[in-house]
């Protein structure tokens, strides 16, 4: 633990080093330094002002994309009228999402550091009732205090493969003796549970993924936008979600540039200048930012529309007929469930180990893993005039998205009972 304690520090002060040379606060890694700086202090003052008498479930993800998985969850607690609601992220798209947006959450901070004098000052400020942690967020200070201070702990969308922490030979006797903190872990499959019996651990249940049940909710909840709807205009649109990283953008602004007669909406992950106007650079259509534009701006002759503001990703898939969705030449690919819920063809990088709905997808035959512009440009030639195996996709998605329904009100159960 003390190695643990030490590496965090090392990697928190060698961010803090590089920071400086990023140059304005515009990327992540700078904008993560900027609001650890002051988060404790932001979260005693919230906490102290803002905190009512109701007890605190505190949930915490990693990103904005994440949070998809816990929105569902935290709208039916909520609903119960017994809990507030404090959401922790280690990224900044949900705070800058999520901060004024969000009418479940009582309070958004960034996830202190995981040592263990901010775990007592931040778990001091919160008084957590209960703890959510979504997906495989396993930080060993924070549980180590949930687990002395006996608070109810849950693991949700939990995918727990042979590479998880608890099977490494060197340090997974840390995250093994971490386990003893959940009271359940709320897993999507039967191989997880398996491997956590493997490893001595039964407070289990498959559940599914809550996240078909969010983007199910919000694929049928009313969305305008007369921007999008000025620039689509009965055209047929390619929407290129979270574009992560500069693969990715060479992928969609090659497929952009070989279809001229096709509108795109592109969103880049990380919404900044620099990252905007590269690839505003490489597309040889004329293209527009979003912050640019209004209802009465002149789309006539554009083929690009970038999307410069986050939150929305979505809800605009809606306005497309295929899609790309960005991360996957990483380890993080983003949500393949947002445009399936609209009944969109989805194609995405090879980088699919984290997570089981590709493989699904893949094998229902209304997805495509591509690894090369080529790639991209063969599978969308495959569907761009074919209107008949469009209108199967659609149905197949359609039917996958209701199968996989129901998760939410399972792990709600089992966190308010």
């Amino acid at each position: 633990m003390k190695l643990y304690n030490l590496l965090l520090r090392f990697a928190y002060w060698l961010c803090i080093m590089i920071a400086p040379h990023l140059g304005r606060a515009r990327g992540k890694l700078a904008k993560f330094i900027v609001g650890q700086a002051g988060v404790l202090s932001l979260a005693e003052e919230g906490e102290r002002a803002d905190g009512g008498s109701n007890p605190v479930i505190w949930v915490h993800a990693s990103s904005l994309g994440e949070f998809g998985i816990a929105r569902p969850i935290i709208r039916l607690l909520k609903a119960t009228g017994k809990y507030r609601i404090v959401v922790t992220f280690f990224s900044s798209t949900g705070i800058e999402a999520l901060r004024y947006h969000h009418n479940d959450v009582d309070a958004v901070y960034y996830l202190p550091l995981d040592t263990p004098a901010n775990v007592r000052r931040f778990m001091a400020a919160i008084r957590p009732s209960k703890a959510v942690f979504i997906k495989s967020e396993y930080w060993l200070n924070y549980l180590m205090w949930l687990r002395e201070h006996q608070i109810p702990t849950y693991l949700v969308s939990a995918l727990i493969t042979r590479k998880a922490p608890f099977f490494k030979p060197v340090y997974g006797y840390l995250y093994r003796k971490a386990l003893d903190t959940y009271s359940q872990i709320l897993v999507l499959d039967d191989e997880s549970r398996a491997n956590l019996a493997e490893i001595g651990f039964d407070r289990v249940q498959v559940t599914g993924d809550p996240l078909f049940d969010n983007v199910i909710t919000l694929a049928h909840t009313p969305y305008s936008n007369t921007v999008i709807e000025n620039f689509v205009r009965g055209s047929k649109v390619f929407v290129a979600g979270s574009i992560h990283d500069k693969k990715d953008a060479k992928m969609v602004v090659k497929l952009a540039n070989r279809h001229p007669d096709v509108r795109f909406i592109i969103v880049p992950h990380e919404i900044s200048v620099d990252n905007v106007e590269a690839i505003m650079r490489r597309l040889k259509g004329q293209t527009l930012r979003y912050s640019e534009s209004d209802a009465t701006t002149s789309m006539e002759g554009v083929q690009n529309l970038i999307i410069d503001f986050l939150g929305s990703l979505a809800y605009i898939y809606r306005f497309g007929q295929w899609a790309y969705v960005g991360g996957g030449f990483t380890p993080y690919l983003h949500s393949i469930v947002e445009p399936t819920a609209y009944g969109l063809p989805v194609s995405f990088g090879p980088r699919v180990e984290r997570k089981v709905t590709p493989l699904q997808l893949q094998a229902l035959g209304v997805a495509e893993i591509v690894r090369t512009p080529n790639e991209l440009d063969n599978w969308f030639c495959s569907l761009k005039d074919n209107v008949e195996r469009l209108d199967e996709i659609r149905r197949l998605n359609l039917s996958y998205m209701t199968r996989n329904e129901g998760a939410t009100k399972k792990i709600v159960e089992a966190i308010d009972s």
